[in-house]
């Protein structure tokens, strides 16, 4: 199950009208041209379309099954006493003295440069339940960071 805002569910659905609707037929017709183009032994932009419509054809049916189960989360109902998916953290790295703000968001709704980081992500996993004026020690790839929960909001 992948828990989402209502706004990563309807990104997701028009990604996928996107890639059904305007992709999938470019892809097929780049086949046919590759096909018009002669002998498919030795045709490598055959080859090469048939591969790229093999990806997409896989992405359309990950965000099919990601949309099915999708549960959306009722964000009236969420509180910000302490961190669970949507709440956006103000934290402070007390290694560097910097001050950062991510939002716990479903994998599928992951952007670095938004500020929403996956709830499957180390920072993310030790951040949850946590409260304001918390301090978590995270193992990250270049070691372990200590991170001050300053805020909790909701997105």
């Amino acid at each position: 199950m992948a828990y989402m805002s209502q706004e990563g569910y309807d990104n997701l659905v028009a990604e996928l009208k996107q890639l059904e609707t305007v992709e999938r037929p470019k892809a097929s017709a780049a086949i046919a041209e590759a096909r018009d183009k002669g002998d498919l032994s030795e045709n490598s932009e055959y080859d090469a379309a048939k591969e790229a419509q093999a990806h997409l054809e896989d992405k359309i049916n990950k965000i099919k099954m990601t949309i099915a189960e999708a549960k959306i989360i009722d964000v009236s109902r969420l509180s910000t006493d302490s961190v669970q998916i949507l709440s956006k953290v103000d934290l402070t790295n007390l290694t560097t003295n910097t001050k950062v703000t991510y939002t716990i968001v479903s994998e599928s709704e992951a952007n670095l440069r938004e500020g929403k980081i996956s709830i499957k992500t180390p920072i993310a996993k030790g951040l949850l339940n946590k409260k304001v004026g918390d301090v978590i020690e995270v193992k990250v790839p270049r070691g372990i960071i200590s991170l001050r929960i300053d805020n909790i909001s909701l997105s």
